[in-house]
């Protein structure tokens, strides 16, 4: 029974390798794709998979005053959140995009204090500092191999995407109490689909007139595991967990991303960036409240303000197994 309350994280973990591979997976299919169809293509075929089980993931009730909190929820990822993003790597280095995406769990935190009430303790504010510290610390540590022509504009584009991502994760989490994440995950991609179609038919972008078996395969990847699995697992986390304490998970993606570049793509990392990446888990680690302690706090807190003293005592339950239950010793005067 105590692997059930493990699986937000578990699913958020699972979640956040996939997005690390998502980096490999784009970058081979840019070599052959506009990145806007790549991008059209991954919306549409996972919304084209999501209707085929329609019965499964369409909600019995759809409240109308939901519905454009949906849209917001959507356009802020993936619609704006890629355009902001697609752009600002054209203008600067990943390196130091990777610093400004870092920012994402703290503009998180700060709007789900606005927005849905979550309180982080001193604790949590430390995990979410320490593992910026560690996004950082590994992304100066590289050394940049892309020209960044426009670096300041670029970072500032990077962070509006960030903001977007922000907006999507406290609406995601607001939703999440009526529906289920997988139906949201299914309006994504298609909310995304329509929103990218007409963006094919722009004079910079590049239609296919052929469709290797490797890029279309790459496609494939990010359409199923990507749009649908990554999204999927990180909505489920979000559904179980507060939005900051999901969101910390975030700086894990590029660590996987430079972990599996280092196993797939042969690229090397250092000694200072090893480091860098066991600050990043740290931190994440750090933030975590896990179920079990954080209930039994919770509860001896409870019985500490109505004036009770409380004791751990260990029981039989069937004549073998044993149990620690909190018992009341003194009540109030």
């Amino acid at each position: 029974m105590a692997f059930f309350p493990a699986l937000p994280f578990i699913s958020l973990f699972v979640g956040m390798l996939l997005w690390g591979s998502s980096f490999v997976a784009f970058k081979y299919a840019v070599m052959f794709f506009d990145p806007i169809v790549v991008v059209f293509m991954r919306m549409a075929l996972s919304g084209f998979l999501f209707l085929l089980v329609l019965p499964r993931w369409r909600p019995r009730n759809l409240r109308r005053e939901d519905l454009g909190f949906m849209v917001f929820m959507a356009l802020c990822e993936p619609c704006f959140y890629f355009v902001f993003e697609g752009q600002a790597l054209t203008l600067t280095s990943a390196s130091q995009a990777g610093m400004v995406a870092a920012t994402l769990p703290i503009l998180v935190a700060v709007c789900a204090g606005f927005f849905l009430g979550e309180q982080l303790t001193s604790r949590s504010w430390t995990g979410l500092v320490l593992a910026l510290a560690g996004v950082v610390w590994v992304s100066i540590s590289g050394v940049a191999t892309e020209t960044a022509p426009r670096p300041l504009l670029g970072n500032f584009l990077e962070l509006l995407a960030m903001f977007c991502a922000a907006g999507y994760t406290v609406s995601m989490k607001k939703l999440c109490a009526r529906y289920s994440p997988w139906f949201l995950t299914a309006v994504q991609s298609m909310v995304g689909t329509v929103f990218f179609f007409p963006l094919l038919f722009l004079p910079s972008t590049a239609l296919p007139v052929a469709f290797p078996v490797g890029p279309s395969l790459a496609v494939l990847y990010l359409c199923v595991f990507i749009s649908i699995g990554a999204y999927g697992f990180y909505n489920y986390g979000i559904s179980k967990l507060p939005a900051w304490q999901a969101t910390a998970f975030v700086n894990l993606i590029p660590v996987f991303s430079m972990l599996l570049g280092w196993l797939c793509l042969d690229e090397r990392l250092n000694f200072s960036q090893l480091a860098g990446v066991g600050v990043v888990f740290a931190g994440v680690l750090l933030c975590q409240q896990w179920p079990e302690t954080e209930n039994r706090n919770t509860l001896v807190r409870d019985l500490s303000e109505e004036g009770a003293l409380v004791e751990s005592v260990t029981v039989s339950l069937d004549g073998t197994s044993l149990e620690s239950v909190l018992v009341p010793v003194r009540g109030k005067d």
